[in-house]
């Protein structure tokens, strides 16, 4: 029997998350990239365990960021990179709002900060999964021997990352959204 639990984070709910985000942020700046990824890896391999299905779904886009970041023909922008290593940061604290060690609740409060991020980061992310399954799909036709692999990649590449910030800036135009903490 599955059993729903909704509820609606307020303005005042996603200023608190945004404060956190931001204290996260701030400790984390003497941690380097390699340490930043490698402790969202170990977060995502220390969830694999028994949690509710509502974190291990999270987990999968965690995955996804981290992904983003070390995908080395996605070639993710500058300010996207820097969003993304921001908001993966938080994740290196195992003390975070709910404590990592606390059976089952340990990893809600991780789950929601991945939602929200996830959420802010949409443009980014659909973009990064659309590459991906290009690419895919590329490799599996018999391309034209004219165009070359990083010739393609390049073509598509630049036609998402644009798309990415037109999409996030008309999207976030005229509200205030999570990424504000960025």
């Amino acid at each position: 029997m599955a059993f729903e639990v909704t509820f609606e984070l307020k303005e005042s709910d996603l200023d608190h998350f945004r404060d956190v985000m931001r204290q996260s942020k701030s400790g984390a700046q003497s941690l380097s990239e390699t340490e930043i990824l490698a402790n969202a890896k170990t977060l995502s391999k220390d969830v694999k365990g028994d949690v509710p299905v509502f974190v291990s779904e999270r987990i999968q886009k965690l995955e996804t960021l981290v992904a983003m970041i070390e995908d080395s023909e996605w070639k993710i922008p500058a300010e996207e990179r820097a969003d993304v290593l921001s908001a993966l940061a938080y994740f290196s604290d195992p003390e975070d709002l709910v404590p990592d060690h606390i059976p089952v609740l340990g990893f809600l409060d991780d789950a929601i900060m991945i939602e929200l991020v996830a959420e802010e980061l949409k443009d980014d992310i659909d973009a990064f999964l659309e590459f991906c399954d290009y690419r895919t799909r590329e490799e599996s036709r018999n391309a034209d021997a004219t165009v070359t692999r990083d010739e393609w990649l390049d073509a598509k590449r630049r036609e998402l990352h644009s798309r990415m910030r037109n999409r996030r800036s008309t999207r976030r135009s005229g509200r205030s959204g999570f990424r504000s903490i960025f």
